[in-house]
């Protein structure tokens, strides 16, 4: 029999009453999501199914969470997928840290942080452009890159146009490198994904693929691309984000920064497209490196969804006002025509439409 002092009764009553305040899950042993069915959770088990069986197209693994419990889970949730630009988002999440720690702020310009932002190649400082390009231009791809993620060329004026891109990102990593003067997976490891229970086993993140191994001899990493991981772990930080940065009564990062994440910015609505025959009307849902259903794109989607989104359909999915959050990861899903956000409907939508009453506290 194992004796409980008072004290630590005390202790115990004071930290469940913190995690239940803020709507956080009561994890169990080694940080293990607690399991529940469907429907304590007030959802419909039939359209769960739906999502799964549509995910399991692609193969793969996934998690829906709904009021801080696990309601439904398939494949291997150890095995690690390459996530490509589902890594966009997550490593955003680092310009939240340097946002809170008054190291960075949105409207800086990227060369306050960055000297060399933008060259190579040469041809960049013709056009008078690097000058002129944020750090929120970086944040919500209008900074005017092409695609690739090495030393690409500017393809328009900053703030003009969106286009989606690699090098975008991978410029705002270095910017977030030099601020810190640190290899960003150690800064998230530290900051971000230790604290949440995410180990090197779920998560890694690989060197830079496109530019030199190091920036002034720190390791360089890439928000374009380069994490792997497993859906658990992406389910926890998809958690980060559901809370306003909140982890078990510890704020991680600024909710005004996850506020600004998942939502539009009004800068940005309305511009064009640099290929809108691809991606559709993406000005109007954007947010910082994730993907929003804020102008409604999605039919019978509330507007306050926002997901990552990279090749093979990795996904973390947050709804707040339902309360859910969803990963998967595995291969592409079948397109069939009808705008870049179809492939999603037949994965978000059942989620949506099974929710009926709320969870069970």
């Amino acid at each position: 029999m194992i004796s409980i002092q008072p004290k630590n009764v005390l202790l115990a009553v004071v930290s469940f009453a913190v995690c239940f305040a803020a709507r956080m899950p009561v994890l169990a042993g080694q940080f293990e999501w607690e399991r529940a069915s469907p429907a304590s959770q007030g959802m419909d088990e039939s359209k769960l199914q739906q999502a799964r069986q549509y995910a399991l197209t692609g193969g793969g693994s996934g998690y829906i969470i709904r009021g801080g419990k696990l309601v439904m889970s398939w494949g291997d949730p150890k095995k690690r997928y390459d996530l490509k630009s589902t890594t966009k988002s997550i490593g955003v999440t680092a310009l939240g840290l340097a946002i809170m720690d008054r190291k960075v702020k949105l409207t800086d310009k990227a060369r306050k942080h960055h000297p060399t932002l933008a060259t190579p190649p040469d041809s960049n400082k013709k056009t008078g452009w690097p000058e002129r390009i944020t750090i929120l231009h970086l944040a919500t791809q209008t900074a005017g890159f092409e695609k690739p993620g090495g030393y690409g060329k500017l393809l328009f004026e900053p703030g003009t146009r969106w286009h989606y891109s690699d090098a975008g990102p991978n410029w705002l990593a270095e910017c977030i490198t030099l601020v810190y003067r640190r290899d960003v997976n150690r800064l998230m490891f530290d900051r971000v994904f230790s604290p949440l229970g995410i180990k090197k086993d779920d998560l890694s993140w690989r060197r830079n693929a496109y530019r030199a191994a190091n920036i002034e001899g720190i390791p360089r990493r890439e928000f374009g691309s380069g994490i792997s991981a497993n859906v658990d772990a992406m389910a926890r930080i998809g958690y980060l984000y559901l809370h306003g940065g909140n982890w078990q009564g510890k704020q991680i990062i600024p909710r005004d920064f996850v506020d600004r994440a998942r939502t539009t910015q009004p800068e940005v609505v309305g511009i064009p497209e640099w290929d809108a025959k691809k991606h559709g009307n993406a000005s109007d849902h954007y947010g910082l490196l994730w993907w929003n259903n804020a102008d409604g794109t999605l039919p019978g989607v509330p507007r306050d969804a926002y997901w990552s989104w990279g090749l093979y359909d990795s996904l973390i999915v947050v709804i707040p006002t339902l309360d859910v959050v969803a990963a998967r990861a595995g291969k592409s899903w079948e397109r069939r025509g009808g705008g870049h956000y179809a492939v999603l409907r037949p994965f978000i939508g059942p989620i949506v439409a099974s929710v009926k009453t709320a969870p069970e506290k």
